[in-house]
């Protein structure tokens, strides 16, 4: 089935960079799975609300400068924030990001870029759950994942 980008996504992608949105226009053709940009430029005091109701970690987002959208897949007319139809997203941008030369970097695993992961959404559900174990086994007693976000990375 072919998707398109609704109007709430392209309202969303004012601002960001020309290369991500390029990746999203891509994405929104190769995958099989229906998403939503939910999210694209931020302003500090969106950010600020988004860190007090800890939806995010950070004052400093990829958000604030275009760098990152958060694309949450569709599913029976709304966002779906739920991580099995997360997967079939996160290999339709891995394949445009590499297709367009443009690094990526996931939310999924966040200690390697999207484009060197593996490229089927069963094997990026197995990257995401190898990232968790590297992390605890690091220490980290709790592990911050976030499917829906993609970001520009330099490397």
């Amino acid at each position: 089935m072919a998707y398109q980008l609704g109007a709430g996504s392209l309202r969303e992608l004012q601002g960001v960079k020309p290369q991500l949105v390029a990746v999203v226009q891509r994405a929104i053709t190769l995958t099989t799975q229906d998403f939503s940009i939910t999210d694209g430029l931020r302003t500090p005091a969106e950010q600020a609300e988004l860190m007090r109701r800890g939806a995010t970690r950070t004052l400093d987002s990829k958000h604030l400068t275009g760098d990152a959208v958060d694309a949450v897949p569709y599913i029976n007319g709304r966002p779906r924030w739920e991580w099995p139809p997360t997967y079939p997203v996160a290999a339709a941008f891995r394949a445009a990001a590499v297709e367009l030369g443009v690094r990526l970097r996931w939310g999924g695993v966040w200690d390697r870029s999207l484009n060197d992961l593996p490229a089927t959404a069963e094997e990026l559900e197995a990257a995401v759950q190898a990232y968790v174990t590297r992390r605890k086994r690091a220490g980290q007693k709790s592990v911050f994942i976030d499917g829906p976000h993609f970001e520009l990375s330099a490397a």
